[in-house]
């Protein structure tokens, strides 16, 4: 059963939340604040994070940074404001997703069910899909990129959607609406800002690791092109 940790300040949110999560058959854990999280989260770590960008004391773009520099959890941000500025920056810090107050809860159930489902914690096919790219081999259904010395590198749940993305149409022009339906599916919001961030962030991970410098080239006017020969590791 995934684990879900609510970080939200607001206690009816917080409450509506976490009913909805445990009704979908989820455990539950809620925490008001960045203190609460920190004791939460000595005794247990969580599938999936749900977590308010306005918070008393440590604000949720500074606990998303934290977290992200030691976990890979997925992290769902919960935001009142509509500003394309503060979507942007909570994704330059890491968070996979985001969803403006107020949201329907469907919505939420099907954002939370995503972002598992990439990480794993829901079933995908039973086939093991293998690739090696460049110095690099990326196993799609364990969710695990490796260096040729066998190396993790450490990818968000939302980097490693955009790789497995890119490793599965290499060579191809793919536009930011393309990105987005293939990565989110019908969650997708028209907010291209999101792939570029995404981009950037899995192009400084990967030239981290000595790789080609230009693995995803930016085509102008068109989109995004992998360029790495892929090719099936037994």
């Amino acid at each position: 059963m995934p684990a879900i940790l609510i970080v939200e300040d607001d206690p009816d949110i917080r409450r509506l939340v976490a009913g909805l999560m445990r009704r979908e058959g989820f455990s539950v854990e809620e925490a008001r604040d960045a203190v609460a999280m920190d004791a939460i989260m000595t005794r247990m770590r969580p599938d999936l994070m749900v977590l308010d960008l306005m918070l008393p004391g440590e604000d949720g773009l500074s606990i998303c940074r934290r977290i992200r520099a030691k976990e890979t959890l997925p992290i769902l941000m919960l935001t009142a404001r509509s500003d394309e500025i503060d979507r942007v920056v909570g994704l330059e810090v890491g968070a996979d997703d985001y969803l403006v107050k107020p949201f329907g809860t469907r919505e939420l159930v099907a954002r939370v069910r995503a972002l598992l489902r990439r990480g794993s914690m829901l079933p995908v096919g039973p086939r093991t899909r293998r690739f090696a790219f460049d110095r690099f081999v990326i196993d799609l259904d364990a969710r695990q990129l490796a260096d040729d010395a066998g190396c993790a590198v450490i990818l968000t749940s939302a980097e490693f959607d955009l790789l497995a993305c890119f490793v599965e149409r290499p060579r191809r022009v793919l536009t930011r609406d393309q990105i987005l339906d293939w990565t989110r599916g019908r969650s997708a919001d028209p907010f291209d800002r999101t792939v570029d961030m995404l981009v950037s962030r899995l192009r400084k991970k990967l030239h981290a690791m000595d790789s080609t410098p230009n693995l995803i080239s930016t085509v102008r006017n068109g989109g995004y092109l992998f360029t790495a020969v892929v090719k099936p590791e037994p």
